[in-house]
């Protein structure tokens, strides 16, 4: 019988979804389950976009351009210079979900065989995309302890050899919610000049940023241009997850041209969806406003919650909308197994995310999830209840 490929095999699964089995037979067991395993936002999506869908003229639903819109990369490129990202449209690829646009920039800049360091935990499919383009993601981990802040430089120095081609951060980050520094934006800015490296930052989160703290792009960054790659979307800014539109950014000519013939390869985005996410950038400040206020009271709600819980320990995050919680067991997969499978609290549960999938060192985050705060206020009080209540029963 024929078999399936080594990478095939090698592709992990996502530790977010491998436990939907567990949580649709506990749905027909007539179980409420309260999910906080994704990072599917409740907020609606701006009215514009919808109606944008609805009152389009096409009459052919036609390829765009590879890149994709002409226009929709010129109002990009007005949006970013709001946010002191001075780019032109020529510097913005168009692609199917900020997924793409990274699998697109590691095929763009690295070879079979090379390596891209990365702060751990990471978001998971970093190391999926990684695996898909035959390269190896070398990580530099970041604690608990200090709430993930970045490694110190000299960690990320000691894992550079000639096979490396790039750091990768998210900014704000999936899944720690740490909003990395001015500080140390400029301490990789400069490693990254040192060792002539790229460095490519996923700031899909950039307005989600709480407490006074201000975001800083890579790209702000002077002297920058040739090594800075910046991934980005659609998808949580104005909640359209399902919309499949990102895209990359980067002021190296060669860099893009290179992403252009990936681009080619697959044709185009898609059209309906640039559509609206052209709608979506007329979107008023006032949503951004608005939405960022809802997850600073989830944010607080949740860690105020979790502190309340004997044993368990979890930072403040500083941006995006999840946190890491370390848990007082032993085995994170199991106990998020368990709360699907055997728990209930008057037939209510909740998922969680096992933050091991979000390692790719051995044996770490094993007692630790991520937690999405993307429930009202009240679902996630309901959330911490059942969460304490399950623990308790499971460690006696």
């Amino acid at each position: 019988m024929p078999i399936v490929s080594k990478k095939g095999k090698a592709m992990p699964e996502s530790p977010i979804r491998k436990l939907v089995p567990f949580a649709e037979k506990a749905a027909k067991e007539g179980k409420h389950i309260y999910h906080l395993n994704i990072g599917q936002p409740d907020i609606k999506t701006p009215v514009g976009v919808m109606d944008a869908i609805r009152n389009h003229d096409l009459d052919i639903l036609a390829y765009s351009h590879s890149a994709g819109f002409e226009s929709l990369r010129n109002k990009l490129a007005t949006y970013y210079t709001k946010h002191s990202i001075s780019v032109s449209s020529d510097d913005i690829l168009i692609t199917t979900g900020g997924s793409e646009a990274l699998i697109f920039t590691m095929g763009s800049i690295t070879d079979p065989g090379d390596e891209i360091i990365v702060p751990e935990p990471f978001y998971a499919n970093y190391y999926s995309f990684s695996t898909q383009s035959n390269i190896k993601v070398v990580p530099v981990v970041s604690k608990i302890e200090n709430g993930f802040a970045l490694p110190l430089i000299s960690e990320f120095e000691k894992l550079i050899t000639n096979k490396t081609k790039a750091i990768l951060i998210c900014n704000p980050g999936n899944p720690t919610g740490y909003l990395y520094s001015k500080e140390e934006i400029k301490q990789l800015a400069k490693l990254a000049i040192k060792y002539d490296l790229f460095l490519i930052s996923d700031e899909v989160y950039r307005e989600f940023v709480y407490d006074d703290s201000e975001h800083y792009s890579i790209l702000q960054e002077k002297n920058l241009d040739n090594h800075a790659i910046i991934i980005d979307s659609v998808s949580k800014r104005y909640s359209m997850c399902g919309a499949r539109i990102g895209c990359m950014i980067s002021k190296n000519k060669s860099v893009i041209a290179t992403a252009m013939k990936f681009a080619q390869a697959r044709l185009s985005p898609p059209t309906l969806a640039q559509i609206a996410s052209e709608a979506a950038l007329d979107t008023p400040d006032s949503y951004y406003t608005e939405t960022v206020a809802k997850y600073k009271a989830r944010r607080d709600t949740l860690v105020a919650g979790l502190n309340e819980i004997p044993g368990v320990k979890v930072t403040t995050p500083k941006g995006a909308f999840y946190c890491i919680a370390e848990l007082p067991i032993k085995d994170a997969d199991h106990f998020s197994e368990w709360l699907l499978d055997q728990f209930d609290l008057d037939k209510q549960t909740v998922m969680l995310a096992p933050a091991s999938g979000f390692y790719s060192s051995p044996d770490k985050g094993k007692k630790q999830v991520r937690i999405a705060y993307v429930l009202n206020r009240r679902d996630l009080k309901k959330a911490i209840e059942i969460l304490k209540k399950a623990l308790e029963k499971y460690n006696q």
